[in-house]
């Protein structure tokens, strides 16, 4: 039986959680005004989900293929329509369970067993968690998110985590981070090149996103991005641990949402690093070994300043 939606609550602060939708936030509100994208009524895409989780990678796998230090190979399926690549791992594809709810927190977890069909989604095996907590203190309110993956393979496998949150955009949204790199991409989505990030793809001071596309991995970032605009009236805050080191920015021109996403690795690193490149962000999980990462979304009535 698939889980049914889930409601948290605290102060003036909500958020509706999808377990049966990959685990997906449908939305996180404050004092009426949606902080994330919402999520249109009764859908059952994944991808139109205000956020989800990316695990067992954030995403490309080039031409659908893993590849390993030791040479071994795996074909994986291909994803998303006809986009040559596999994409941001199996758990926003898969139905999670709930193993704990009460008003403001929520535990749910997702298990990946490499069995027929499933092991083209991914060849090992592993257990997963998402654990949510909202608290809401005087003008501001906090959705904390820990995502964390266990190995059940008896083989040692590469990994990554992250998250794919979707913020509402328009003409006067602002944008701001500190990064000091990024990675240029090909037109299917894969790096090619890093460089050093400047104008217009500098966002420190923060400033206006209207009329720029992006869909890059920005590397050396803090771990600290901010979205605000009138239109929102608030401003958002995303504080990631440490182990989220990179930052990708997605936003295709002509759309009413920007997505900020803090991940563990850059694009299509497991295939890099079996190439021998360094800092791809490839951590690999040994059998019966666990990983974590957490990330804040902070949301604040904006404050008036200087537009740049």
């Amino acid at each position: 039986m698939r889980a049914p939606p889930l409601r948290l609550a605290a102060g003036d602060a909500t958020a509706l959680l999808l377990p049966a939708l990959g685990g997906a936030i449908a939305s996180f509100s404050f004092r009426g005004r949606e902080v994330l994208r919402p999520t249109p009524a009764e859908t059952a895409d994944v991808r139109a989900t205000a956020c989800y989780p990316l695990i067992p990678y954030s995403n490309r796998i080039a031409h659908a293929t893993l590849a390993l230090a030791d040479g071994t190979r795996f074909p994986l399926a291909r994803n998303f329509g006809d986009h040559p690549h596999s994409i941001h791992g199996v758990g926003w594809r898969r139905p999670w369970r709930v193993l704990h709810a009460d008003p403001a927190r929520a535990l749910l977890a997702f298990e990946h067993r490499p069995v027929g069909d499933a092991a083209r989604a991914w060849p090992f095996a592993f257990r997963a968690t998402q654990s949510f907590v909202l608290t809401a203190m005087g003008e501001s309110a906090t959705l904390f998110a820990t995502l964390a993956i266990e190995s059940a393979d008896a083989r040692t496998f590469p990994f990554g985590l992250g998250w794919h949150p979707y913020f509402p955009r328009d003409g006067a949204t602002r944008i701001g981070f500190d990064a000091t790199g990024l990675w240029e991409t090909g037109v299917t989505g894969l790096p090619t090149r890093h460089v050093a990030v400047r104008a217009p793809r500098r966002f420190d001071p923060p400033r206006a996103i209207a009329g720029i596309a992006l869909d890059n991995a920005f590397t050396a970032w803090d771990g600290r991005a901010t979205i605000s605009g009138p239109g929102t009236g608030h401003e958002t805050t995303i504080e990631a641990d440490g182990a989220l080191a990179f930052l990708v920015v997605y936003a295709p021109a002509d759309r009413d949402f920007v997505a900020v996403e803090p991940v563990t690795h850059m694009t299509d690193a497991f295939n890099r690093a079996a190439r021998g490149k360094a800092a791809t962000g490839t951590r690999v999980l040994d059998p019966g070994a666990s990983y974590s990462c957490t990330m804040r979304l902070c949301c604040a009535p904006l404050s008036e300043g200087p537009s740049s």
